[in-house]
């Protein structure tokens, strides 16, 4: 593959080998990946009946005044998608961000890792369009500038960083693209950057929790595995998770709330549906981690 053009900015940067995040390697479940039960209840993170690992957006921490110790380890999402398919923007700056996760990170602890503020490289977050029922203005930009804006907002935060806190910096890179050479090419302007992604405990794959393919995604997921990158793959889906989970150090998943919008709520459960529901979604993680171990089906027609 051609070298991927070094830009001014990661010119004038040291080598960030020492500078990854220090939160040392990210721990696999027994019985494989870790998986992440997403959720919008940010409250569950300090909820007894909740033990297993948590995947929440900062978008619903922020409007929490106040904070608990988190009783499980859980892993923050930047709420990209939704401030980039909702404004084509992001409306809060990298300070800003640093400061809620140290905020975070000192109130609530048990903090694994955080994504940074990075930029989705579906066609209507870049053009605009229709994305799940949901119209996005689109940024304007092209894909290159989301994968530089992304590579450079992870710089920028580890930068900060030291500003906001003296706990160790959570943030990890993150690799975005839409074709499989677009995620190589990423990962070779982080490469220019001096960023080993080989050394990082985890990297995100972005762009793949609304695909349809589970085997172009799977092919992607083991070429960047076999090359030594720890990946945390994003809102996985749960035929996904059958097919190249074992090449995943982790993923999440908000499914189980989707699904149980469409179904009866729990016997004995008065509300509406159990969208919110702790039990519904315990219930839902565990079949889950009995299928990721089930023979995948065939996908060949995808």
């Amino acid at each position: 593959m051609t070298k991927a053009t070094v830009t001014p900015i990661q010119r004038r940067r040291p080598a960030l080998a020492g500078r990854l995040c220090h939160l040392g390697k990210v721990s696999q479940q027994a019985d494989g990946p870790r998986f992440y039960l997403g959720t919008h209840q940010a409250s569950w993170l300090w909820n007894p009946k909740i033990s297993c690992p948590l995947f929440v957006s900062r978008r619903r921490l922020v409007r929490y005044v106040k904070l608990y110790a988190a009783t499980h380890p859980w892993a923050l999402d930047s709420g990209g998608f939704t401030e980039l398919s909702t404004y084509g923007r992001w409306t809060i700056t990298p300070r800003q961000y640093c400061e809620e996760v140290a905020r975070y990170q000192r109130e609530i602890g048990n903090l694994q890792w955080a994504a940074p503020m990075d930029h989705m490289c579906e066609p209507a977050i870049i053009y605009g369009g229709i994305l799940n029922g949901k119209r996005c203005p689109g940024t304007g930009q092209s894909l290159y500038v989301h994968q530089g804006r992304t590579l450079k907002n992870y710089i920028t935060l580890i930068d900060l960083w030291p500003q906001y806190s003296d706990l160790p910096c959570p943030f990890i890179p993150v690799l975005q693209g839409w074709a499989l050479r677009d995620y190589l090419w990423h990962a070779d302007m982080y490469r220019a950057a001096g960023i080993n992604l080989r050394a990082a405990p985890v990297v995100g794959l972005g762009s793949i929790c609304r695909r349809q393919s589970s085997v172009r995604i799977g092919t992607l997921v083991q070429h960047l595995a076999t090359d030594g990158i720890r990946l945390h793959g994003f809102g996985v889906k749960t035929e996904g998770l059958q097919v190249y989970a074992s090449h995943l150090v982790s993923s999440d998943s908000l499914a189980w709330s989707f699904d149980a919008r469409r179904c009866e709520p729990l016997p004995g459960h008065t509300h509406k549906n159990c969208a919110s529901c702790p039990d519904y979604a315990l219930a839902w993680r565990e079949e889950l981690l009995v299928r990721m171990h089930d023979e995948p089906e065939d996908e060949a027609a995808a």
